[in-house]
């Protein structure tokens, strides 16, 4: 006898049975490969966003790879110049000598790593500047004697050289480029002179601007750095070195979670370089920059605030010898983008020198390619523009900017102190409630080029803005020449 057993059915039961439906007929290899597909997902998610549970086997490997520097340099007790020449004429009326100067050793502590077991060491230029003696000690205690291979002041950074009877634990260089903000990264060196100390952190942004100077491109971490810990590398997860801890935001003098730190894909280029001439060799182009204001971006015809507009060209330098001028806006350098003007200079200074590049303009409102043959940068070269014969005389007003201009005579040159060969049209007047005041254009300002067109005479000036004003542009662009230094300036037409 057949028995049938009644089983109440529950809306669990009714999604189950269409489930099934909707299955019937799928085959079973299609079952197989998505199922596949979700446990890879899965995994690679937990792989992804999973904390490590501890640091403590990557600190332990990488702790020996590290080391504590100290730095000590002999300095002259001087004593202020008032009591220096009291003391001198006391006892030069006694008939004799004043005693020598005392000297003091002034000391430094910092940090740095390994990059070849032969003994290699690599640290923050400021840590080692100026010593005398630099001293190793590596994490078992061992004291050994540096000698600085050299250093990079512009990019903080330095190479040392130990010698070591036994090969030295070294570290290995990441790609900086890889790494992503939120991802984990460990930082070891030597605060406070306590000697080895790891932290962690992530990295909290990429691409910074400090205003350390010309080459500020630093990664940002949370990760506690403090003072000594200078030099010392920042680790991804697999133990490579990503960064050189170099300087902390702090108004207090101790961490409160700002650090920023070398991206290893800089240093490795200086460490290379300084390994293998003992200094930076860095490419030149030859130019003066500024930024791209919205303004300006406007008054060039440019749309958007993009590249680096180009003040001055050095005479007889690379820019110049491929035809840049100044007004020019480069917009791409040897294929890559000039996103900001801050870009540039080390876009430049990484190119070979010698090497020839293609650089992008944008020149009176429309795109050319120039082909530039780097030179070698020098830090006495100086941008000047070049000049014209000077001018007669003649005067004039233009309104529509709030400005009295004038050819410049050897009474303005006198009265505002303009060089011989500073040509152009100078400013003599200004309005206090016109728009060039607004920009702090004043009396004695040389306007050299009015929207990237050289100008002599207050009629051209005057003639240039009318111009672009019935044109229906609301802003011109002026190429001024102050105490030295030539910059744009946006000024906006006709204030009223």
């Amino acid at each position: 006898m057949e028995i049938s057993k009644v089983t109440h059915v529950t809306p669990d039961h009714r999604r189950a049975a269409k489930a099934l439906a909707l299955t019937r007929g799928v085959p079973i290899r299609a079952w197989i490969a998505g199922l596949s597909f979700l446990i890879v997902i899965f995994a690679w998610s937990l792989a992804a966003r999973a904390a490590p549970e501890s640091f403590a086997d990557l600190a332990e490997r990488l702790l020996p790879t590290v080391v504590n520097i100290a730095t000590t340099q002999v300095v002259e007790n001087r004593r202020g110049e008032e009591f220096e020449e009291f003391f001198k004429e006391f006892f030069e009326r006694r008939g004799g000598e004043p005693p020598p100067q005392r000297k003091r050793r002034a000391s430094s502590l910092g940090s740095g790593f390994i990059i070849d077991s032969s003994g290699y060491i690599v640290t923050n230029y400021h840590v080692i500047k100026d010593a005398d003696e630099i001293t190793v000690r590596l994490q078992d205690d061992t004291l050994l004697e540096a000698e600085l291979i050299g250093g990079d002041e512009k990019m903080d950074l330095a190479l040392l050289k130990v010698e070591s009877d036994t090969p030295l634990p070294a570290t290995t260089w990441g790609s900086s480029a890889k790494t992503r903000i939120g991802d984990w990264v460990i930082a070891i060196g030597n605060p406070f002179g306590l000697g080895g100390t790891v932290t962690a952190g992530i990295i909290s942004a990429r691409q910074r601007d400090i205003n350390s100077g010309p080459y500020d491109d630093f990664i940002q971490t949370d990760a506690a750095i403090n003072r000594g810990n200078s030099g010392g590398p920042m680790f991804n997860l697999d133990g490579e070195v990503v960064g050189v801890n170099t300087a902390i935001f702090s108004p207090s003098g101790g961490s409160i979670g700002i650090g920023f730190a070398i991206p290893s894909d800089r240093a490795k280029k200086i460490v290379l370089q300084l390994r293998e001439f003992g200094e930076v060799r860095r490419g030149w182009l030859g130019v003066r920059i500024q930024t791209v204001t919205e303004e300006l971006a406007e008054g060039l015809r440019l749309g958007k605030p993009r590249g680096a507009l180009v003040a001055s060209v050095t005479e007889d330098g690379p820019a110049e010898k491929g035809g840049i001028l100044g007004g020019d806006v480069i917009l791409e350098f040897d294929g890559r983008e000039v996103s900001e003007m801050r870009k540039l200079p080390l876009m430049v200074a990484e190119t070979p020198i010698g090497q020839e590049v293609e650089v992008v303009v944008w020149r009176k409102g429309e795109e050319k390619t120039v082909k530039i043959q780097l030179g070698e940068l020098d830090d006495e070269q100086i941008a000047r523009a070049t000049t014209t014969p000077e001018a007669v005389e003649d005067t004039g007003k233009v309104p529509d900017l709030g400005l009295a201009l004038g050819r410049i005579t050897p009474e303005l040159r006198e009265r505002f102190g303009l060089a011989e060969k500073t040509d152009g049209v100078v400013i003599t007047e200004v309005d206090s409630e016109g728009s060039a005041a607004e920009k702090g254009l004043k009396p004695g300002d040389v306007i050299v080029e009015v929207d990237q067109e050289e100008v002599d005479s207050p009629a051209q000036v005057a003639e240039r803005v009318k111009k672009a004003k019935d044109q229906g542009y609301r802003v011109v662009t002026l190429l001024v020449f102050r105490q030295g230094d030539f910059q744009w300036v946006a000024v906006r037409i006709d204030k009223s």
